[in-house]
């Protein structure tokens, strides 16, 4: 089973680039985001616990997130590996997915890290803002979603770093261009399907 974590700044196409991996290396998608909210609505003990920290504008507890991802590998034995979406985001939260995986007789294999510079950042999700619609995505509140990106991801960058699984991607390139950089980085790992 091979895992993956694929970090990235808000704008760095890291939605884009997991759909392509997920197609072509036939990884199961894990987003924690997802999985929070599917486990709410089906009001899962796990969902119902999460829902009362949510209904008070509290973050869940990692230990309810690192439940949901138990139960959502758990749920595809047979799965080729995983792709980490939204989790980790910070060291602590590294070592409980670590130790959850070493427990499942795995383990992350590979943590990509698209780098794409902040002005073009700020440019994409603009553009992204303007044709979309999302009333979110002004320079001001841009601006602040990558500095607290940075703030908060480079520990968990520097923890696998320290671990020697770590590769950065230069993400400002086509979208065909940065898969081409993925798929040589995971091809050291596991084929296409």
């Amino acid at each position: 089973m091979f895992n993956l974590i694929l970090f990235g700044p808000p704008g760095s196409g890291k939605g884009t680039q997991s759909a392509n991996i997920v197609s072509t290396f036939q990884l199961q998608h894990i987003s924690t985001g997802d999985l929070l909210r599917d486990e709410v609505s089906r009001q899962t003990p796990l969902g119902v616990e999460a829902r009362r920290y949510m209904d008070q504008g509290l973050l869940v507890p990692d230990e309810v997130v690192i439940g949901m991802i138990s139960g959502k590998i758990d749920e595809s034995p047979n799965a080729r590996g995983f792709i980490f979406d939204g989790f980790p985001r910070t060291k602590a939260q590294a070592e409980a997915l670590d130790k959850l995986l070493e427990f499942k007789n795995t383990e992350i294999h590979l943590v990509l890290s698209l780098e794409v510079p902040e002005e073009e950042l700020t440019r994409r999700l603009i553009g992204r803002g303007e044709t979309s619609g999302r009333t979110d995505d002004t320079e001001e509140v841009i601006v602040k979603r990558i500095k607290e990106y940075f703030a908060k991801t480079e520990p968990v960058a520097g923890y696998y770093h320290s671990h020697g699984k770590l590769e950065r991607l230069k993400g400002d390139s086509s979208i065909d261009e940065t898969f081409r950089l993925i798929t040589k980085e995971i091809e050291k790992y596991l084929q296409p399907a």
